[in-house]
C-alpha cells in the first residue's frame, strides 16, 4: 500500500492524517466544511492505493459510502478500544492527535475494527431509533398526564389510560382546573400524532421481518414480535463474528460485572457496553416469558422468587440472545440476505 492514513470526522471539519509509506512524508491537514461533496472532492485528489481508517463515531457512514465509491480501502475503528489503544497517559488531547493515533494504528496493524452493516441494516437501524424515541416520547407525554391527575387529586385509571372511557373523562375535564384541562388536552393530541407515526413504523417493521429470512427465524421465539425481531437482527448483524453465544451476550451488555481492583465499578451489575436499542429489544422479549404459556415460564419463576422480576427478565433476555446467535449463524448468509 501506499497511503496509510487516519480521520477524525466532527461536525465542523474532518482532520486527515496521512503517511506515504513509499516515500516517508507525511501530508496533515483538515477538510472544510464535513460534507459529502467536499470529502468526495478530497478523495479525488488522494493518491492511490490508499487505505484509511475512521472511527465508528456519527458521521463515519457518509464516509465509509465514498471511500468505497471512490475505490478507497476503508476501514471502521471501535471507538472505546481506539481510545484505550495506548493506555490512559497516551490519551489524544487534539483532533490532530486523534487523526495521527488512528493511522499509527493503522500502520502497524494494531487498530481494532468494527463492522460495516450494509445499506439495508443501517436503514433498519435508523428506523428502529426513531421508533423508539417516539415511544419514549410517548410515554412521557402519559407520565404527565397522570401528574396532572393526581396533582388534583382525581382517581388513577385502571388500565389503559386511553381507553374510550378514561379517554372522555379527560376530555371531559373532570376535577381538573381549566390550565390542567387545557394541559392534558395537548398532551392527547401529541399522543394521537405519536401514535400515528408509531402505527407506519410497525406496519414497516411488520412487512420487512416477514420477508427477510433472518429475522423471520427470530419471529419463531416466544415473545419476539415484528419490530423486536428487526431490532435483534440489526443491532446484532453477522452472528459469525462472535465465536460463541458468550460473546453476543457480552456485545449487548447483558454480562455481569466483576469486582476488580482498578475498577470503580461495582460488582453484580450490568456491562450496560453495547448497543441500548438491542437490550431494550432483548428485555421487552424476556418479559413475556412472566406468562404461563411460555416456554420459560418455569425459568422465569424460579430466577423471580430469587432475584425479582427484573433480573429474571434479564436471565432470559441472555437465553434469547444466545438462540439469536446460534439461529443467525446456523442461517450464514441468507441471515442478511436482503428482504
Amino acid at each position: 500500500m501506499a497511503i496509510v492514513g487516519g480521520l477524525d470526522v466532527h461536525r465542523g471539519q474532518i482532520t486527515f492524517d496521512c503517511l506515504d509509506s513509499d516515500s516517508g512524508q507525511v501530508q496533515r491537514g483538515r477538510i472544510v466544511p464535513a460534507t459529502r461533496d467536499r470529502f468526495r472532492a478530497w478523495l479525488r485528489e488522494l493518491p492511490r492505493p490508499a487505505v484509511l481508517a475512521v472511527e465508528g463515531c456519527t458521521g463515519w457512514r457518509f464516509v465509509v459510502e465514498e471511500c468505497r465509491e471512490a475505490g478507497v480501502e476503508v476501514q471502521l475503528a471501535e471507538p472505546a478500544d481506539t481510545a484505550a489503544a495506548n493506555g490512559p497517559e497516551h490519551r489524544a488531547r487534539t483532533d490532530r492527535a486523534d487523526a495521527a493515533k488512528i493511522r499509527h494504528l493503522l500502520a502497524e496493524d494494531r487498530l481494532l475494527q468494527s463492522w460495516i452493516p450494509p445499506t439495508q441494516v443501517l436503514e433498519m437501524r435508523t428506523l428502529l431509533r426513531l421508533y423508539k424515541d417516539l415511544r419514549d416520547e410517548h410515554t412521557a407525554w402519559v407520565q404527565r398526564i397522570h401528574a396532572h391527575l393526581f396533582h388534583h387529586g382525581v382517581p388513577a385509571p385502571v388500565g389503559d389510560l386511553l381507553a374510550l372511557e378514561m379517554r372522555a373523562r379527560l376530555t371531559a375535564g373532570e376535577g381538573l382546573s381549566p390550565a390542567a384541562h387545557q394541559a392534558v388536552q395537548a398532551a392527547l393530541r401529541t399522543l394521537d400524532a405519536l401514535e400515528r407515526e408509531m402505527t407506519v413504523l410497525r406496519r414497516q417493521f411488520t412487512l420487512f421481518a416477514r420477508r427477510q429470512p433472518g429475522c423471520a427465524a427470530l419471529l419463531e421465539y416466544y415473545g419476539v414480535g415484528p419490530v423486536t425481531a428487526v431490532a435483534i437482527w440489526a443491532e446484532l448483524g453477522v452472528a459469525r463474528r462472535f465465536s460463541s453465544s458468550r460473546q453476543a451476550v457480552r456485545h449487548a451488555g447483558l454480562d455481569i460485572t466483576v469486582y476488580s481492583s482498578d475498577s470503580k465499578r461495582s460488582p453484580g451489575r450490568l456491562a450496560r457496553q453495547g448497543p441500548p436499542l438491542l437490550r431494550w429489544a432483548l428485555f421487552e422479549a424476556a418479559k413475556c416469558a412472566a406468562r404461563p404459556s411460555a416456554p420459560d415460564y418455569a425459568y422465569y419463576q424460579q430466577v423471580k422468587e430469587r432475584c425479582g422480576g427484573n433480573r429474571a427478565a434479564l436471565s432470559v433476555a441472555r437465553k434469547l440472545i444466545r438462540r439469536a446467535h446460534h439461529t443467525l449463524r446456523a442461517l450464514g448468509d441468507k441471515a442478511l440476505a436482503p428482504a
